[in-house]
């Protein structure tokens, strides 16, 4: 599965919303299982079945997001999207994107609430991830415009603006 979720970094998501797997500890999977495994153990779901259904999720992930540079000049249009950050507080304090918000509980309550379900959103976290599942949260909720920038905040300064630091998460 570990190297299943490096190939499709929706895997969880796609394989929890269809099957109820690998969302949490009484369905989840060891990274060392094979998808055959999963399968095996969790009702006998046909793995052919599996499979067509992550790829088809994973050409949903693509058309969620959008490159850096598509980002840019979305920026520098007339009407930008909204830029939410998902990202810990300590990220988005030590660098962040000009105009982000960072995506609280108050702040997304308030935008449930009084927030325009048609404006254009754009989410990012570091690298592409965390971004793209709360833009399918989003998505599910009913906003029409939401994306994740691909590769994240990394890629936005590699690809775009090199003043944006670069930094590396180190987990103990």
């Amino acid at each position: 599965m570990g190297a299943l979720l490096d190939a499709f970094p929706g895997a969880r998501r796609a394989l929890f919303a269809k099957y109820h797997v690998g969302g949490c500890s009484s369905c989840g999977f060891q990274l060392s299982e094979t998808l055959a495994e999963v399968c095996a153990r969790n009702e006998d779901m046909p793995v052919d079945e599996a499979i067509a259904h992550l790829l088809a999720s994973q050409e949903n992930d693509a058309a969620m997001q959008i490159a850096a540079a598509d980002l840019k000049a979305a920026l520098d249009a007339p009407h930008p999207p909204r830029l939410l950050d998902v990202r810990s507080r300590e990220e988005f304090e030590a660098v962040r994107l000009p105009g982000a918000e960072l995506m609280t509980q108050p702040l997304l309550e308030d935008f449930f609430h009084s927030g325009d379900k048609t404006q254009p959103v754009v989410v990012y976290c570091h690298q592409g991830l965390r971004s793209l599942d709360a833009a399918a949260y989003l998505i599910g909720h009913g906003f029409q415009q939401v994306k994740s920038l691909a590769g994240g905040i990394d890629a936005w300064s590699t690809e775009v603006d090199p003043a944006v630091r670069r930094y590396k998460l180190e987990m103990e």
